[in-house]
């Protein structure tokens, strides 16, 4: 692509002090199916990923805005499933699978019953994230982004994709599933940091809930069905995912 050419797809990629994940990354990204203008964003200054990707948009040119993280990888034809939708005038966002590449430890498999879990429910009613999709793995329209960015007031990676999609979902731009538009995540994560990445979670939830006074805890239906899709994925993340709940809660406590 010159730089004449103005680009029908951008994949904005977050990034700070991961050199190797972010080569993998972008190898990935240069395997697309359709042309795609990439735009990585280094987080220098600590600012958090909302403020890198809007940024991201910022600088980025195509009609279509992707997100993916630096430890991710999409599948050669994600950019294409995910804007397909968009282009064709059908969805004004989309969102895919985030799935745990080979080698996945408990804690890996844990968060992604999490993760696959919240976007299932994303519809249910008594879910706890309406419209729910992690910005490892969505598009919106350049015009829907630029009406509703990433509300930079979350400082770390937590709670701000959850905030954007039931922004979006309350505007009647809830992200379509696109289930073609698959993302590997990097796999290797240890039980410490996966229960500190769900404290910061609860941190994030109170900041989500604050924002907005209708913003409640899901129906203990949602939350038992949380814990199923963990232990059907085995008994250690199950009892991960458990675990993840009490860490989740006292990152909330906290942040009250």
């Amino acid at each position: 692509m010159t730089g004449e050419e103005r680009p029908r797809v951008s994949v904005v990629v977050p990034t700070r002090e991961r050199p190797e994940a972010l080569r993998r990354c972008l190898a990935a990204l240069e395997r697309q199916t359709v042309p795609v203008e990439i735009v990585v964003v280094e987080d220098s200054a600590g600012r958090g990923p909302a403020a890198t990707r809007n940024e991201g948009v910022r600088r980025a040119r195509g009609e279509v805005v992707c997100f993916t993280d630096d430890d991710c990888a999409p599948f050669p034809g994600w950019a294409e499933a995910l804007s397909a939708p968009i282009l064709a005038g059908k969805a004004q966002a989309t969102a895919g699978p985030t799935l745990v590449a080979q080698g996945a430890t408990a804690a890996d498999l844990a968060w992604e019953a999490i993760l696959g879990y919240l976007q299932e429910q994303a519809a249910e009613p008594g879910t706890a994230s309406p419209g729910f999709a992690a910005t490892a793995n969505l598009a919106c329209s350049r015009t829907l982004i630029e009406q509703l960015p990433f509300d930079e007031r979350f400082p770390v990676a937590a709670g701000e994709d959850r905030d954007w999609a039931e922004r979006a979902t309350r505007q009647g731009a809830a992200p379509q599933f696109a289930p073609r538009a698959v993302v590997l995540h990097q796999p290797g994560l240890r039980i410490r940091d996966f229960l500190r990445q769900q404290y910061r979670y609860g941190k994030g939830a109170a900041r989500y809930r604050s924002a907005a006074a209708d913003r409640d805890f899901g129906s203990p239906a949602f939350y038992l069905g949380l814990l199923r899709r963990g232990f059907a994925a085995g008994l250690g993340p199950g009892l991960l995912v458990s675990a993840a709940q009490a860490a989740t809660l006292t990152g909330v406590a906290a942040a009250r």
